[in-house]
């Protein structure tokens, strides 16, 4: 029984081999976040906030608009407006308008963003390590080309995330699925 199928305690097999990657893709996905979800935990933010200050810090001095910051982000975020509105509430962030473009909203890393990031770095620099430290060299580079490979069909993957808050979907479906 392969390792997947037993941790979710699955009897009957996988449709095809590729259903079995793509659900291991997943799993393992799902189990890196939580990880480094309970490291960054102390800090008192998520790993998407986190992954928005990284954004906006490597933004600055300019900053970024709301669209730049989800096409720039790790994993997709339907609400990007209410993610900005929660650091700006935490004082992670600060925004203003365009003076060109009154719709436009410029938003950039706070002081406490940065005194927030330089505190978690050592240790959110190391964890990969920790996670990955188990496999070799040629392991690693072998996982990144696979994991890149693997996403060439996934569409567009920087389509633009909705960032006025309805998070309709905007990645392209497969034929044949609704």
């Amino acid at each position: 029984m392969s390792a997947l199928k037993e941790e979710i305690s699955q009897k009957r097999a996988f449709s095809s081999p590729e259903q079995e990657a793509v659900l291991n893709l997943l799993r393992t996905a799902d189990c890196l976040e939580r990880a480094l979800q309970r490291k960054i935990r102390p800090w008192g933010i998520t790993s998407t906030q986190y992954n928005v200050l990284r954004i906006l810090r490597g933004a600055q001095p300019r900053g970024l608009t709301c669209s730049a910051i989800g096409d720039r982000m790790i994993t997709a975020e339907p609400d990007i407006t209410r993610l900005l509105g929660r650091l700006k509430t935490l004082k992670l962030i600060r925004q203003q308008r365009d003076q060109r473009d009154r719709r436009m909203i410029w938003t950039q890393i706070s002081p406490s963003g940065m005194a927030l990031l330089e505190e978690t770095d050592t240790a959110v620099e190391q964890y990969p390590r920790f996670l990955l430290g188990h496999l070799t060299q040629d392991q690693i580079a072998t996982l990144i080309d696979l994991a890149e490979r693997a996403r060439a069909r996934c569409g567009d993957v920087q389509a633009p995330v909705s960032c006025d808050g309805t998070g309709k979907e905007t990645c392209p479906r497969p034929k044949g699925m609704k």
